[in-house]
């Protein structure tokens, strides 16, 4: 994987990948089933306006943002942490890198918890050895590469439509029809503002690490189109799966509604198949992140990271919506940094092996730790204020730097 994979340099033109093949990628790594769980939390705790509303805004939220990064990672080749040297330093990059990592192995645990307690309610087999079998099987296929994602993606992307699809339609008969399921009154009161933060932090982390991914992708612009397909048409899918089921059932959680939609059969196939993408997605990024720091090849760290968040899945698990909260004004901020350095310096990018980085960009530093004061602060959306906020003050730290 270290040379397929390209940890440490720049994608070059010959290891591109088709359209087709990326589109499938993203709309794997979109087809997320916690999604659909962040969904039918929001399809309990809003009104059915308030809802689509709230995904629109938040699924534009992320695609203008994770576009961005996609053609940033098009254009230079570079993953997210190589990246990261331009504008935090070598050294610097660590602190974006173990975060981004970090959050991204706390994603496959929650993954791997999401598959395993359903199959366990179904079939009586013991939570813990389906949880390690399940962390195993996932963090074996993470270890080939990126070929391995692009075929689990080509198959369950088709799949988890066509079940998702049959699930909106057994809430839509069940509840008598589209009228009488809009007509059901929110169980749990949510804000806009907060609901659309869940929108957007339900998919920060991995829209964060957008470059990792779309580097081989064959050019900036079809890389910008793909992200925005992917986030408009498969990130708000899995909202609409989820929010729909909740809204009929009462249940957030999307296995609860799909075993009593008498789904759970199906659905173990099929979430097992959607869940195995994007944990592997999820794996793949966090290895290059510890790749960065340790200069180690990104397969041998997978498996030590798919080891930690298989271990750790019924806490992530049962943590989420802290989890959420936390991802939502921790991460923005380093790919506000990332953007701000990209379209200001663009001419510092052509040549990555010869550019001498510096060690530690304190700019960078201050701009992470301003955003996330900011997030918590200022009133709004989350997620937007810190992005907005680290690229503020980086372009400000940045313009007074060069007067002195």
């Amino acid at each position: 994987m270290a040379d397929r994979e390209y940890d440490l340099i720049a994608v070059p033109k010959k290891a591109r990948r088709s359209s087709l093949s990326m589109l499938m990628l993203m709309l794997g790594l979109t087809f997320f089933s916690a999604s659909m769980w962040t969904g039918g939390k929001l399809g309990v705790g809003l009104e059915p306006t308030q809802f689509f509303i709230t995904i629109a805004i938040g699924n534009c939220i992320l695609a203008v943002y994770t576009a961005t990064l996609a053609y940033i990672g098009a254009s230079t080749g570079l993953s997210t942490h190589l990246l990261a040297r331009f504008s935090f330093g070598v050294k610097g990059s660590w602190l974006p890198s173990l975060l981004l990592a970090g959050t991204q192995v706390g994603w496959f645990g929650v993954g791997v918890a999401m598959f395993a307690l359903p199959v366990e309610k179904i079939t009586g087999v013991d939570l813990n050895t389906l949880i390690l079998i399940a962390g195993a099987l996932m963090t074996a296929t993470a270890y080939i590469g990126i070929s391995a994602l692009l075929i689990l993606s080509a198959v369950a992307v088709p799949a988890i439509t066509l079940l998702g699809g049959f699930s909106v339609w057994l809430a839509l008969e069940g509840a008598g029809g589209l009228g009488q399921l809009a007509a059901r009154p929110a169980e749990q009161s949510l804000s806009q503002a907060q609901a659309i933060s869940l929108v957007v932090g339900s998919f920060i982390s991995a829209g964060t690490l957008t470059a990792d991914f779309m580097r081989f992708s064959e050019n900036a612009k079809v890389a910008i189109f793909i992200t925005i397909v992917a986030f408009f048409l498969g990130n708000s899918l899995m909202f609409v799966f989820g929010g729909a089921g909740a809204a009929a059932t009462g249940k957030a959680d999307i296995s609860e509604v799909l075993m009593l939609q008498g789904l759970i059969l199906p659905a173990i196939i099929v979430l097992g198949l959607n869940i195995w993408t994007t944990n592997d997605n999820a794996l793949y990024a966090s290895s290059l992140g510890f790749a960065n720091i340790t200069g180690l090849p990104s397969k041998y760290l997978s498996v030590i990271n798919g080891a930690i968040g298989t271990l750790c899945a019924l806490w992530l698990y049962n943590h989420f919506v802290d989890w959420l909260v936390f991802l939502s004004a921790a991460i923005p901020p380093i790919g506000g940094v990332l953007i701000a350095h990209y379209f200001t310096n663009k001419e510092k990018y052509q040549n990555f092996t010869q550019y001498e980085f510096a060690l530690v960009n304190w700019q960078a530093l201050v701009s992470v730790a301003v955003a996330i004061a900011a997030a918590h602060w200022l009133p709004g959306i989350v997620p937007l204020n810190a992005v907005m906020a680290s690229l503020t003050c980086f372009l400000l730290l940045q313009k007074i730097s060069r007067k002195f």
